[in-house]
């Protein structure tokens, strides 16, 4: 497409500006390159994507390597759930909510050292990412009624410094462990790590925790018979990264404090926006569309993400699960070799332009930008840093002139405008990248619902603690020699993994807890390992 002038900018804007009062969204993807034939083109392909979009919602098994069909559509609707018995479940999960944190905060329910102060999330992956962007975009200090803090790695070091923070806190800290199987190893070790915390303090862990999990799951098992404060419900029909509407996200923000109904008002209206059969009337088909176009279908430029208020700092990282995890696939629905994906990063702005713009600007084009654009600066009044303007005017001009000057030098980008930050926009711009996920899945022909490389990943770490597991047995049982890693995988029969043997032996010797100790030497063949 040839450059434009400012006149026929400013004319491509007025097209390719979109405006949605109900959901206080505008969408501007006139800096996206495309020719206008690229959406007529797209119609007919956009046609399949609403089409089997209706069919998910209405109960279709969209996950054929499960059998299961994805709902996360109802969590905002239940009207739309294809059973009466999903249906009830999903309000009685509301009501649940709504209840306990209700008496949480009136001091019903109470911890061994009086009313709850603090609240500790522990989970990974989609069970802390959307709590997480939800806590940071909607906390209000001065009005939070619990602090939130968060353990979402199986990092010794991380989850000491949370220990650390709530050390002589834990009788006021209530606990969420979220884990869908009760499987998950990183959440079920944080869970381990601060059972061992409240004992040490002399206080009973059941007596402060709560679960979200799958019926008669590992975890469901265990906080029943440890008798947990309550038990709240995860269904298989509502994957990790698409959980924010569900238990995982909406309990730990109701227990901050945050408006609930207010987030699932804003998803659901989202919702509805998205099921027009009209690219001009659909956000999510335009962004899905753009992606498309950006990348050629094959995710051959990256997303990055550059929201204009502290407050959305975590939405990058949260639309890297979403978007990586659903739309990175090696294979399409008809087994062929794809290796799809979209890679997803960024910051804030206008940290960004002491950090990286520099390089969107001038440096390896391989990027698409899209700009979270919030209009009201704060809910108050500012004062002026110079005359006329204040400081939300310059973070507004910087944004204007980021864009400004990546367009000009080529680069391409979508803005997003939001009015504010309150529950019912992020409930908005939530849905939003779910349902354009969605979307762009069926144009490019991928399941956007499971996710096999995680299971890979899992199962070779497995194999590694297996081995590990071993390597400490044969140590203990032969303490009175040193033995070269050759000589470990000898004695082990596992020739093949003698890599894993030295790493697994290496990580062991540097904490003394192991019981395993390395003698160094000039080459890693020489290098050898004993037990205490």
């Amino acid at each position: 497409m040839p450059e434009l002038n400012s006149n026929q900018l400013w004319d491509r804007f007025k097209k390719y500006y979109f405006e949605f009062p109900t959901i206080n969204l505008g969408l501007d993807i006139s800096r996206m390159k495309f020719r206008d034939e690229f959406i007529e083109e797209f119609r007919p392909r956009l046609e399949k994507a609403f089409k089997e979009m209706d069919e998910l919602e209405a109960g279709g098994i969209a996950n054929p390597d499960e059998n299961r069909m994805v709902g996360h559509y109802w969590l905002r609707n239940s009207q739309l759930a294809p059973t009466t018995e999903i249906r009830d479940s999903i309000n009685k999960a509301i009501t649940m909510i709504e209840t306990f944190s209700s008496e949480v905060h009136k001091g019903i329910i109470t911890g061994e050292s009086g009313r709850f102060e603090h609240l500790l999330v522990v989970g990974i992956g989609g069970s802390a990412l959307g709590p997480q962007f939800v806590s940071k975009a909607l906390s209000q200090p001065r009005e939070d009624k619990l602090q939130a803090w968060f353990i979402d790695n199986t990092d010794p070091d991380g989850i000491d410094y949370i220990k650390c923070k709530l050390a002589n806190l834990l009788g006021n800290t209530l606990v969420i462990v979220i884990s869908k199987s009760g499987g998950t190893k990183e959440t079920r070790n944080g869970m381990l790590e601060m059972q061992a915390a409240y004992k040490s303090a002399g206080l009973d862990f059941a007596n402060h925790s709560v679960a979200i999990t799958g019926e008669g799951s590992t975890l469901d098992q265990i906080a029943e018979s440890e008798g947990w404060l309550r038990r709240f419900p995860m269904w298989d029909w509502v994957g990790g990264r698409t959980s924010e509407t569900s238990s995982v996200g909406l309990l730990p923000a109701a227990l901050q404090g945050i408006d609930i109904k207010g987030l699932l008002d804003g998803a659901s209206a989202c919702d509805q926006v998205t099921r027009s059969k009209s690219f001009e009337e659909n956000p999510a088909a335009q962004l899905a569309c753009m992606w498309h176009y950006a990348g050629d279908g094959h995710g051959k430029k990256d997303m990055v993400i550059l929201p204009y208020k502290d407050r959305l700092e975590l939405f990058s990282k949260y639309l890297q699960q979403l978007v990586m995890e659903s739309i990175g696939k090696e294979l399409d629905l008809d087994e062929n070799l794809v290796n799809q994906g979209i890679a997803v990063y960024g910051n804030k702005g206008s940290t960004d332009q002491h950090a990286y713009v520099q390089q969107l600007r001038e440096g390896v084009h391989n990027f698409f930008v899209t700009f979270i654009r919030v209009l009201k600066d704060r809910s108050g009044d500012s004062i002026q840093v110079e005359e006329l303007i204040t400081s939300g005017d310059y973070l507004d001009g910087f944004y204007q002139g980021t864009r400004k000057a990546l367009y000009e030098n080529g680069r391409e980008s979508i803005t997003i405008n939001i009015t504010k930050i309150d529950s019912f926009n992020i409930g908005v711009l939530i849905a939003l990248y779910e349902r354009a996920v969605g979307f762009y899945s069926t144009l490019i022909n991928i399941n956007a619902y499971h996710q096999p490389g995680v299971e890979a990943g899992k199962k070779a770490a497995e194999e590694i603690i297996n081995l590990q597991v071993q390597i400490i047995n044969f140590l203990s049982k032969n303490a009175n020699s040193a033995y070269v890693v050759d000589k470990i995988a000898d004695a082990l029969k596992v020739n093949n993994k003698r890599e894993e043997v030295y790493q697994i032996c290496k990580h062991l010797s540097s904490n003394p807890s192991s019981g395993v100790v390395i003698n160094e030497a000039n080459s890693i063949d020489l290098a050898t390992f004993s037990a205490k």
